[in-house]
């Protein structure tokens, strides 16, 4: 088939899916309630669906008041036996994959469920979501006369006890249906090489030779790929390399810290960016206008969504609403129920409704990311945002950071301890810091009272990381490449203790 009628066909089809966006865009909350009772049917034979009575429950409210709220820790149990080759606990169908998920606050593993579907149903179309949706904001788009540079997870896949476990994006790549397969670059074969240099290398081999229209990846390690790629081919710009490359499909972490950089290695006005939130749980959300910062929640993959107000979040007070009573603007931490059998499941992301017609977000951090040591809630999506105005005044460019605490000790105040790996460095590091002092202020009013006059808090400590600090640490962690991401901000000092011994 011609490469120019292909892109046609493969447009129309992914476009007819719109119609069934706008059904959930129309009807959000009859559609959250009917993938709930959905669930709950499917699974009421289970383990779980009996000890709850799963059949006999027919609404929102009576789910809300008998089924627990759970970390990962409370169904371990669960998990570890379907590992092992039981079934029927959580989910009715076979439940042979496991995303294997370390994070990076708790050394010991997770090994989230991934039903077939979930699958088919979350993760995979997902997938053809976004494309619809980018195709939709922009008719011209010549996407598939070209292939999608995929940068996914190194670790290959493990079996156990005849189940599978590895990366999401791992399991994604090898289960991939012939479509996406037959778009990508590069091979699965090099995409689930398991050591990040060499792998690198080889991506590089294979991705120059082909006509790359889109690029689909983690921020920070896209990042590296590219220059390299610039490196090994002596251009300037990615246009050289590819001069048909119009989109970057993005997610994992903020993207505001390395915009300006991606900007100069696409310097081409009408590139798009399209952000995604997705993780080994399922996948979430979707970038749904051209140049938004904000994200279209998605009603219809099989998750039914819950909300915590984090000002009540891990005390006595705390309780779930459904997705029909949030308030905008507010900050949430998010629990999910999937068509993978996680029920009432803290995730451990925060995110804050920019709208409600329909419903959109931008994901504001961790409930376990942020820095609360002395009342300052000082979240990523601050932290972020601080950085991208401290940059564009003081001409620095940032690679990476993390920030931590400095407790009290006798008369000694408290302060915030940050190292940061510059790609361009301020040329006045107190300047730098004063600067993000009073970005941090402006921000977040409770980060302002404990500044006040040193009350609580003195000035933040910036320390500037020697060059591949960070790559450094992450390779001491077995973390190279895929998923792995730097922890940006922690109540505890275990990274900055590392991280500072390997500055030093």
């Amino acid at each position: 088939m011609p490469i120019p009628l292909f892109n046609s066909i493969a447009s129309w089809l992914l476009k007819k899916r719109y119609h069934q966006i706008e059904l959930f865009l129309k009807y959000p909350e009859e559609v959250q309630e009917e993938v709930l009772l959905q669930l709950l049917e499917l699974a009421e034979d289970t383990e779980i669906g009996v000890r709850y009575d799963f059949g006999s429950i027919s609404n929102y409210n009576t789910f809300k008041d008998r089924v627990p709220i759970v970390s990962y820790e409370d169904i371990e149990p669960l998990i570890e036996r379907t590992r092992k080759g039981e079934q029927n606990l959580f989910w009715p169908t076979s439940v042979k994959l496991f995303a294997k998920s370390s994070g990076t606050t708790n050394a010991k593993s997770k090994f989230i469920p991934v039903s077939s579907e979930a699958l088919e149903d979350c993760h995979y179309k997902s997938g053809k979501d976004l494309l619809c949706l980018y195709l939709n904001n922009n008719e011209n788009s010549q996407l598939f006369t070209g292939k999608s540079l995929r940068l996914g997870g190194s670790k290959e896949l493990y079996g156990d006890n005849g189940s599978f476990f590895g990366d999401l994006s791992a399991i994604l790549i090898d289960n991939m249906p012939l479509w996406a397969e037959f778009s990508s670059t590069p091979c699965s074969r090099v995409s689930l090489m398991s050591e990040w240099e060499h792998k690198l290398k080889a991506i590089i081999k294979e991705s120059v030779q082909e006509n790359v229209t889109s690029l689909a990846g983690i921020p920070s390690w896209m990042l590296v790929l590219l220059n390299n790629v610039l490196e090994d081919t002596g251009s300037e710009h990615l246009f050289q390399v590819w001069e048909n490359l119009e989109v970057y499909f993005h997610g994992g972490v903020s993207f505001n810290p390395y915009k300006e950089q991606y900007e100069k290695l696409l310097p081409r006005q009408h590139f798009r960016y399209y952000e995604i939130y997705n993780a080994s749980e399922g996948f979430f959300a979707i970038q749904d206008r051209n140049d938004a910062d904000d994200l279209l929640l998605m009603l219809d993959y099989g998750i039914f969504y819950e909300f915590i107000p984090m000002d009540t979040y891990g005390t006595k007070e705390q309780s779930a609403i459904p997705l029909w009573d949030v308030t905008i603007g507010e900050n949430y931490a998010i629990i999910i129920t999937t068509n993978s059998g996680l029920w009432r499941y803290k995730i451990g992301d925060t995110v804050r409704f920019t709208s409600k017609k329909p419903y959109r977000i931008k994901v504001t951090g961790r409930t376990k990311h942020h820095i609360n040591v002395f009342g300052e809630e000082l979240i990523i999506e601050n932290a972020e945002e601080a950085l991208k105005i401290v940059c564009g005044k003081a001409g620095a460019e940032i690679k990476d950071y993390t920030a931590g605490p400095v407790f009290m000790a006798g008369k000694e105040k408290g302060a915030h301890e940050w190292i940061i790996e510059f790609r361009k460095r301020p040329e006045d590091l107190d300047y730098f810091t004063e600067f993000l002092d009073n970005a941090l202020k402006s921000l977040n009013s409770d980060y302002e009272a404990k500044r006040y006059n040193n009350t609580t808090l003195t000035m933040p400590k910036v320390h500037m990381a020697r060059e591949h600090l960070f790559y450094d640490w992450l390779k001491a962690n077995d973390k190279l490449g895929g998923q792995h991401k730097i922890p940006r901000l922690s109540n505890k000092r275990d990274y900055i203790e590392e991280l500072l011994r390997m500055n030093n």
